[in-house]
């Protein structure tokens, strides 16, 4: 079944949404640079402005109490985005070090939170420093007190990106997916020890070069319920286009699927069965696509 893309909503000058999440009943996702969550409701088709002044907030994700996480670019933080209105901010340092911009995260059935920490330029203020030397995934467990201690979990990613936790929680799912030449562009997937740390990480994809320039690899994924990845993927300037991708949980590529769009962001699944596919991209659209899958996600 080759998937027919709709367009719900049309980009506006203020380019880049990102983040889908659904939560049962509504599609929330990301407009970056104007600092909104938006909410879609798919029983009437309205798109409404669920939140503002997010200060450039990226990935989101809910955790097992139904509570809204997300990465705040702008702010270089990991927030919380409580009824009341409140956006609490409950990580922002790594050993004393102000975060760089937190792309997008991950929540485990513990409750810790995985997330990635590139630099991505035009999510944040360029006149303030880079503190860390280093762009990895970090975790964010929760302490008795309802603070979090964060951690530094990869030591090889240079621009990770898209993660997953599996269902059986036994495998982090990262995309190292930097542009610069001579860097490959993989989906990997790292053990997850007993004790949280990650054992060393399988290729299941990469992405190469060509002399147009660099493929672009993986933005942002999700799971179906047979734990194949759906992924983002792909621009305009090398490859074959931008796309959607359906890998087995080995990696090989089960299907393709080309999106009307530049560069897809990220995607999830939504809709009162789950088989509705929802993607974002780099110029501002929101898309939904029927699929012959069904999609699964950690919580709710």
């Amino acid at each position: 079944m080759q998937w027919k893309f709709e367009l719900l909503l049309k980009p506006s000058a203020v380019p880049l949404t990102e983040g889908p999440v659904w939560d049962g009943e509504y599609l929330y996702f990301t407009h970056i640079r104007a600092s909104r969550i938006m909410r879609y409701d798919p029983r009437g088709g309205a798109i409404t402005e669920w939140r503002s002044g997010t200060n450039r907030t990226n990935g989101l994700a809910f955790d097992a109490q139904g509570r809204l996480f997300g990465c705040c670019s702008g702010g270089r933080s990991i927030v919380r985005f409580d009824p009341d209105g409140r956006n609490v901010v409950i990580a922002d340092r790594l050993d004393g070090k102000k975060l760089s911009t937190p792309n997008d995260l991950a929540i485990d059935r513990k409750g810790r939170i995985w997330f990635t920490n590139p630099v991505n330029d035009g999510n944040w203020d360029q006149t303030e420093r880079e503190e860390l030397d280093h762009r990895s995934v970090l975790r964010a467990d929760p302490q008795k007190d309802g603070s979090y201690a964060v951690t530094r979990v990869t030591f090889d990613t240079t621009q990770p990106n898209g993660i997953l936790v599996a269902r059986d929680q036994n495998t982090l799912y990262v995309a190292e997916s930097g542009s610069a030449r001579g860097i490959p562009r993989e989906l990997r997937a790292y053990p997850i020890r007993e004790d949280g740390s990650l054992g060393t990480f399988s290729t299941l994809f990469t992405w190469g070069e060509d002399a147009r320039g660099v493929h672009r690899g993986i933005d942002g994924m999700c799971f179906d319920c047979e734990g194949n990845i759906v992924a983002t993927a792909g621009w305009e300037t090398s490859g074959s286009g931008p796309m959607i991708y359906v890998f087995s949980p080995t990696g090989r590529v089960l299907e393709t699927h080309p999106l009307p769009s530049v560069r897809p962001t990220n995607c999830c699944f939504g809709g009162p069965d789950l088989t509705t596919l929802f993607v974002t991209t780099g110029e501002g659209h929101f898309f939904k696509a029927q699929t012959d899958r069904v999609g699964w996600a950690m919580y709710p």
